[in-house]
């Protein structure tokens, strides 16, 4: 600061010629009088004038180094002086002699000629700054101020500490090491200043001072170079930010400084402000504009996600000419932004009203509310429908939010043909991944396709079910459901459906119906029945007296109307009057519901009948490793009112028809009972038979696949919960597994291929059985394929027994992927 750019001394080039010293020194010394420290910085600037006053003689450095030690400071050697300056000085005040004075030096390893020679340039400095008008303080500075001072003069000796080894980068990349006679020798602070940079075996850094880099950044400001980067929005601040990186000689002082880019580069910020802040929608203005226009952005963007393109919304530099052609230049920060709106909109309140036309490249005429709907039907309700264009994310394509009490109620097959303006692609699809000889009558496949939309209209049947009907009407070709490549659809071709709970919080998603039902489906139907009480739901029923029963009827469940079943729920002695959220769910509690009520009706004659099984004894024998005896009664009593009670018929939904259904049960009692009985002695008879043949040593593999397959036909409950269509056929099938113990020793390599084709369509079917049943869902035609293959066991190992039909592994085979598409 000595001179300025043209070479021309400035103030302070003026006072440094006043002073008689170095000029780094005296430029010290003028900055200790605004710091506060010329006290100080008047016995440092006289000490590093002089050659330093500290001898260190040959044969006795040891003892210097002892007695110099008292003047060290921790962090600065700078320091030393002043701590040596006091010492001297209280020697000066208590000397009775110069004689005696020297040997004090002498004994403290001091040049008393030196320590003269200080105190007289000392003297000299403090009377020309006295002539310049300077005063020294008088209240002790402390180590920030004196060091502050100490830097103007010494920018050039500054140096940061290297990452490796012990040197130091100074000023313009020199290196240099720290002096080992240096208090900071050992500590290596990370920033330090020297009073003077001596080369000797290496470039060394002598009279050192930790320091801190924003002192050097203070004194420094003008010579400092300032690097900006990575300029950016900040919402919080509603201002454009950025980072400064700040160097001096190369040295790094602050890499990193969040800084307040809009004063630095007003251009640059307005541009930020205006992409980041009012296009990008990262602002909190109050201005109804911002709302309208954040908004219409949306519209248009839905637009986008339901016709799958990204064409129609105009692209950001659009929006961005629009706000900058009406806001001012000098505008770049939201406090700013805002007091010019408000004055601007007093003038024209729709100044920042963007219009259709602003953000829009075209009319997007094929996207209507006919194509796209925002809502899905779900039962008596609609659930919301939203769209999304993403490839791979888990949204892509239409996605139905559905509350949790309506997951049950959600139409599969209806999913299949998702919303209007999506089936064209979709029926594309399928039709491309048909077999060649199954899709080349349907080309050319656009106007097929249009063909199809005209003739089609999505209802309960799935939509390969109605466009396989529709190309065997057009071109006489059998489309099997196995012909369709579903799997191989992109994924937004299949509904995706969002499980949503209480407080609009999502449970899961997911595009496998049947998975969600099967984790959810419970839970479901406990909230659905947890709405509020009507007169339908009763409870602790133990007779007919609550009227007649319709099978629907409307409640109120989120605000909306919708379908409950009413059914007769089974409770122990018994029954109550429930609301369910699906048929399916009510047939099954209804007729388990009206026996126990006919039972409880009976009662009198309940215990009679308990008294007089047909030969229960011998039967509870034969199942003990099934069930208990009583077990064994209940379930036997189940299956006999079962039979007796409903039989073929449909549960009673009337007091009058309930009062018809209990005259019968009551004359079929007797010869329901004798039926039961019988055919529950022949099956575990012949169970009994076959536990015995298990007993002997057969091959495991043939024990464990009769084990397996027994205890699925005799288990605890299976009288009851056996249909009575397959229950009669049990003697059959568990006389085919004797047949198959009896033939295995002459036949094992056929019966393990057998054993293994079975094996396979038994794991099949028990896997989407329980599947079914962790979700509640009747398949009959599951139900019967289970049955199948009972029979396809009599074909293979039993023939003799004869099957109802004709039954293969091929067969079932067939009937398999049937019914799995």
């Amino acid at each position: 600061g000595a001179v300025d750019e043209e070479r021309n001394l400035t103030a302070i080039g003026v006072q440094l010629a006043k002073l008689p010293v170095d000029p780094r020194i005296g430029r010290m010394i003028l900055a200790a009088k605004a710091a506060h420290c010329l006290s100080e910085a008047l016995i440092i600037a006289a000490a590093l004038s002089v050659q330093d006053p500290r001898v260190r003689p040959l044969d006795r450095q040891a003892a210097a180094d002892q007695a110099h030690r008292r003047f060290r400071s921790e962090r600065s050697d700078f320091l030393g002086y002043l701590n040596l300056w006091r010492f001297f000085e209280e020697i000066v005040r208590h000397k009775k002699s110069n004689r005696q004075l020297a040997r004090e030096c002498r004994e403290n390893f001091l040049s008393s000629l030196r320590m003269r020679e200080w105190r007289e340039v000392y003297q000299q400095l403090h009377a020309v700054v006295s002539e310049m008008g300077m005063r020294p303080n008088q209240q002790p500075a402390s180590y920030d101020e004196i060091h502050c001072a100490l830097l103007a003069g010494l920018l050039g000796n500054i140096g940061l500490k290297s990452d490796k080894g012990d040197a130091y980068t100074g000023a313009r990349g020199i290196q240099f090491a720290l002096f080992p006679a240096s208090v900071l020798k050992k500590k290596r602070p990370k920033w330090v200043m020297a009073a003077e940079l001596v080369e000797t075996t290496r470039l060394y850094g002598r009279c050192l001072a930790e320091i801190a880099p924003e002192w050097v950044e203070q004194v420094a400001a003008p010579l400092c170079r300032r690097h900006y980067f990575d300029p950016h929005w900040e919402r919080k601040a509603a201002r454009v930010g950025a980072f400064e990186r700040v160097t001096l000689y190369g040295l790094p002082l602050n890499s990193r400084r969040r800084v307040h880019y809009g004063p630095i580069n007003p251009r640059e910020a307005r541009e930020i402000f205006i992409r980041d802040a009012l296009v990008a929608g990262e602002f909190d203005s109050r201005g109804a504009f911002f709302q309208h226009n954040r908004r219409l952005v949306t519209e248009i963007e839905e637009l986008e996600h339901k016709s799958r393109r990204q064409d129609v919304l105009a692209d950001e530099s659009r929006r961005i000419a629009f706000y900058d052609a009406r806001i001012p230049a000098d505008i770049h920060n939201g406090a700013a932004f805002e007091q010019w709106r408000r004055q601007a909109e007093k003038q024209n309140p729709r100044l920042l009203f963007m219009a259709r036309d602003d953000l829009m490249r075209h009319g997007a005429e094929n996207v209507t509310e006919v194509l796209f709907p925002e809502t899905f039907p779900v039962g008596e309700t609609h659930c919301a429908l939203s769209y999304r264009f993403e490839p791979g994310h888990p949204l892509d394509g239409a996605t139905l939010a559905v509350p949790l009490h309506l997951l049950n109620k959600i139409d599969e097959a209806r999913c299949t043909w998702l919303a209007p303006g999506m089936i064209r692609e979709k029926m594309t699809a399928l039709l491309k991944g048909l077999p060649k000889p199954l899709r080349r009558p349907c080309v050319p496949l656009p106007e097929f396709v249009t063909a199809a939309l005209d003739a089609l209209t999505p209802g309960e049947r799935p939509l390969t079910a109605a466009l396989a009907d529709f190309i065997r009407q057009r071109t006489g070709d059998a489309v099997p459901p196995t012909a369709w490549d579903v799997a191989a659809l992109p994924a937004h071709l299949e509904m995706n459906f969002r499980i949503m709970g209480d407080n609009a919080q999502e449970l899961a998603a997911g595009r496998d119906l049947a998975e969600l039902r099967q984790r959810f489906g419970q839970a479901a139907r406990m909230t659905f029945a947890q709405g509020p009480e009507t007169a339908f739901e009763r409870h602790g029923v133990t007779q007919w007296d609550f009227g007649d029963l319709p099978e629907t009827i409307m409640v109120t469940r989120g605000g909306v109307q919708v379908s409950a079943y009413p059914a007769l729920a089974e409770r122990g002695e018994s029954v109550s009057v429930v609301l369910l959220d699906t048929p399916a769910a009510a047939a099954r509690e209804m007729r388990a519901g009206v026996r126990r009520l006919l039972w409880l009706s009976l009662k009198a004659q309940r215990k009679q009948w308990e008294k007089h099984l047909p030969n229960f004894t011998q039967m509870a024998l034969q199942a003990r490793n099934a069930m208990t005896t009583d077990e064994l009664r209940e379930d036997l009593l189940t299956c006999i009112a079962d039979r007796a009670f409903i039989g073929e018929e449909a549960p009673s939904r009337t007091a009058e028809a309930f009062a018809q259904q209990q005259q019968r049960a009551r004359a079929r009692l007797p010869a329901v009972t004798d039926a039961a009985c019988r055919l529950a002695a022949v099956v575990l008879a012949d169970y009994q038979a076959i536990q015995g043949k298990r007993s002997a040593k057969l091959p495991p593999p043939l024990a464990q696949d009769i084990q397996e397959q027994i205890g699925h036909l005799v288990f605890r409950g299976f009288l009851a919960s056996t249909p009575w269509a397959f229950l009669q056929h049990l003697p059959r099938y568990l006389k085919a597994v004797l047949k198959r113990i009896e033939k295995y020793p002459g036949n094992a390599e056929r019966d393990a291929r057998h054993a293994a084709d079975i094996a396979v369509l038994w794991r099949r079917c028990q896997e989407r059985r329980e599947k079914h049943r962790q979700s509640s869902v009747d398949d009959p035609a599951l139900d019967a394929f289970r049955w199948q293959i009972e029979e396809l066991r009599v074909s293979l190992f039993a023939q003799e027994l004869h099957t109802p039909h004709p039954v293969s592994v091929k067969r079932l085979q067939k009937a398999w992927e049937a019914m799995k598409s």
